[in-house]
């Protein structure tokens, strides 16, 4: 039986309880889920797919690695992406908590993941019964910790900061791998949302990997850009042969995307226009928060893309992460600790521009009175 710690959104209870008592009703600003119309494109594909009694292939369909490797072109600056070297995962979760176990990871081996850094890159560790290891600076390893390092995760834009990466810095860290031969995998979740930023390199840039993909992974989520966490649709491309094993072992153990999905997520890649759209319903819902959180007292750090922004107390002695938490939700709003993405989180919370813009101006509304009274946070 694996001994995992328990599911950390679980603390969040008294604190949604608190913020559900609010007169003017909760505003969840806290996981992060989309709230707004999956696009009809995407809808109209999975409805004309729904027909499918057959078993669906683990590796996608050829049209849908193809609509893929024409996005890595159009979208990511990642040319003649071979669709072989493509593969759809049920959501980018999953494959990110399972990654170390399907890449054969073992108590001897090292994954690397950022300080700050979505809790699964460690989860996949400990399921795999490898050893996690936080750190910023990869480069400092000593030689013998490097020798055992075997997966590097990379988060640009970053959750739950949004710092985003240039590519001489990954390019750094993909040099560093192929040396002491590691994967970097490269979470690349929100490249579509940035704000601040003048790029958002993938890791299978030509400027950070040359002319080979070998030992990379990029791997890529459509549900905050189209709307669709609810159908679990992401998928992973580089390497030819990590991804052929990916494949291989993935056949073996029945994980495969459902083929409406397929269908779906092959429209959602193709359409760039509702992609676009979104990304401006998010730049004026931040528009509206940002300068609420500042007015509240706070400080927003990197933020610069994706669809959070990274918080703490700007006052000389900083807030912990609860009571900022207390605090947001004796206002009737509910937001992320800073402490559930490493203890480097602490003094942080995570606000998510996931909200409908009723409530975003709620939020709003209410972080100014607050500052008004002078009662920041």
């Amino acid at each position: 039986m694996l001994n995992l710690p328990d599911y950390p959104w679980d603390a969040m209870g008294p604190y949604r309880e608190r913020a559900q008592q609010h007169a003017g009703g909760m505003v969840n600003l806290s996981i992060g889920t989309p709230v707004d119309p999956t696009p009809e494109v995407i809808q109209t594909a999975l409805a004309h797919a729904a027909d499918a009694p057959g078993y669906p292939t683990t590796h996608g369909t050829a049209e849908l690695r193809e609509a893929i490797s024409h996005w890595y072109a159009r979208r990511r600056n990642v040319p003649d992406l071979d669709p072989q070297a493509i593969m759809p995962t049920i959501g980018s979760k999953e494959l990110v908590a399972w990654m170390p176990t399907l890449l054969g990871l073992g108590p001897e081996d090292i994954v690397v993941y950022p300080r700050i850094a979505y809790p699964t890159y460690d989860m996949g560790a400990i399921i795999a019964g490898a050893r996690g290891l936080a750190t910023d600076d990869i480069h400092s390893l000593d030689e013998a910790t490097l020798s055992r390092v075997k997966l590097i995760w990379l988060n640009s834009p970053g959750n739950p900061t949004g710092e985003v990466h240039d590519a001489a810095h990954l390019a750094s860290v993909v040099r560093l791998a192929r040396r002491i031969g590691a994967v970097v995998a490269s979470d690349e979740c929100y490249a579509e949302l940035g704000w601040e930023a003048a790029e958002i390199p993938s890791v299978l840039d030509p400027r950070v990997c040359g002319d080979s993909h070998q030992g990379l992974l990029s791997v890529y989520s459509v549900s905050k850009q189209s709307n669709l966490a609810g159908y679990r649709a992401a998928f992973v491309a580089g390497c030819h042969e990590l991804i052929r094993n990916l494949v291989n072992t993935r056949k073996h153990a029945g994980m495969i995307m459902p083929a409406p999905v397929q269908a779906a997520l092959a429209a959602a890649v193709s359409d760039d226009a509702h992609v676009n759209a979104q990304r401006e319903v998010y730049r004026r819902r931040r528009a509206v928060l940002k300068p609420a959180l500042e007015s509240a007292g706070l400080l927003v750090e990197h933020s610069e893309a994706g669809l959070y922004l990274w918080c703490r107390a700007s006052a000389p002695a900083s807030a912990s992460t609860w009571d900022m938490v207390q605090k947001m939700a004796d206002l009737g709003i509910l937001v992320g600790p800073g402490v559930f993405y490493g203890s480097a989180g602490e003094g942080y919370i995570r606000v998510a521009l996931t909200a409908t813009d009723e409530r975003i101006d709620a939020a709003a509304g209410r972080l100014s009175s607050s500052s008004e009274r002078a009662n920041s946070i």
